[in-house]
């Protein structure tokens, strides 16, 4: 892969093309958007044009565009994730820390990790390229203690090392931390990209415009979703059967709905670590669970949109007498408190509350909320 084979993110690669080319290069980047627009991609690709010993330049209508040779040393290095010069900083380098072995991977992304792999490193100069380039995934999961430690190397890093915080919450950043960085934005992709690409997976026409929609613009996480799908995990249907119940699910049954949430969250996890062995099975749980939660979500902005947009135009567009039956038992006030209590969820959900009391407090808050109010 290279620069110009990243997907709808021209404008954020515009500006570091334009930084290249006036030999403005920030010593410290963060990458910020929702998960799964091409960030780390694009994190990856400016890294290995930054390391390349020999890049390519081309005259293009709004001016030069520089990219990597792809064929150098450093460049098959990279791609064979084995450069000296190129560190890729994550929360699951725990393990490998001094005095962390065999640690579970925490929620937040610990300072010892930013310390070992990071703050160590900084001050050893490149082996084989002029520079040193760090990319730190989930910058928002560092806690207050290792952004604090990261400042002074932010402030004043070598001038051969550039530093790139990818970041789905910039407020979760501390001010003195994105102070010191430039910060660039990437935007979601645009529906009908995302809808092209999941045909182009093998999903029908309804199933690649339901995820596409869920997504909201991440094309990541719905190629993630459709690859689940195409292995059997039945998210679609587990959807279907999730707002089917929603519609007309009584107080007394919401138990025994968050225990049947909970056993198809776990089924579809388990098909989810197989099929991602590089994450923890702790995150992987967690981002199941949220499906769920987004699942459930998705419909209630469905009540709110639905006399604006029409069936069409909503999430679930495959299920409208489903929305029209949550519609008359919520007005749009409602459905925005009942979103706000599942936003409560997800973040429960970060916080390792136990699973199934977060399911079972949500499901009894919609169902009671419905019957005090009708």
């Amino acid at each position: 892969m290279s620069l110009k084979e990243i997907f709808c993110q021209d404008k954020a690669i515009s500006i570091l093309q334009r930084a290249l080319s006036a030999d403005k290069v920030a010593h410290a980047y963060i990458f910020a958007g929702i998960e799964g627009i091409g960030k780390f991609k694009t994190a990856r690709e400016w890294a290995k044009l930054l390391l390349c010993k020999s890049p390519v330049v081309q005259k293009t209508r709004l001016g030069e565009f520089a990219d990597s040779c792809g064929s150098c040393r450093s460049c098959r290095l990279l791609e064979a994730g084995a450069h000296p010069d190129f560190h890729l900083v994550y929360k699951e380098l725990l393990e490998f820390t001094k005095d962390n072995k065999g640690k579970k991977t925490p929620v937040e992304l610990p300072i010892d990790v930013v310390r070992e792999f990071l703050i160590d490193k900084v001050s050893i100069k490149p082996i084989l390229s002029r520079r040193k380039v760090f990319v730190v995934t989930e910058s928002e999961k560092l806690n207050t203690s290792s952004q604090n430690a990261l400042l002074k190397v932010l402030e004043e890093p070598p001038e051969y090392c550039s530093i790139i915080l990818l970041c789905t919450r910039l407020e979760r950043l501390l001010p003195t931390t994105r102070s010191r960085c430039q910060a660039i934005r990437f935007a979601p992709v645009a529906e009908e990209k995302v809808v092209e690409k999941l045909k182009e997976m093998g999903l029908d026409d309804q199933k690649s415009r339901y995820f596409a929609r869920l997504g909201q613009g991440s094309l990541g996480r719905c190629v993630q979703w459709a690859q689940l799908e195409l292995e059997g995990a039945d998210i679609y249907q587990t959807k279907k059967g999730i707002i089917n119940s929603l519609s007309s699910y009584k107080y007394a049954n919401a138990l025994n709905l968050a225990e049947r949430f909970l056993k198809q969250s776990k089924r579809i996890a388990e098909l989810w670590a197989e099929l991602d062995k590089k994450t923890s099975k702790r995150d992987i749980n967690r981002r199941t669970q949220k499906t769920l939660i987004w699942i459930i979500i998705s419909a209630l902005h469905d009540v709110m949109k639905l006399d604006v947009t029409g069936i069409k135009g909503i999430i679930n567009f495959d299920q409208g007498e489903q929305i029209q039956a949550l519609a008359r038992r919520f007005d749009c006030e409602q459905a925005a408190e009942e979103i706000a209590h599942a936003y409560r969820a997800l973040r429960s959900i970060d916080s390792n509350v136990n699973e199934r009391l977060i399911f079972e407090q949500l499901l009894l808050h919609f169902a009671d909320s419905d019957i005090i109010r009708v």
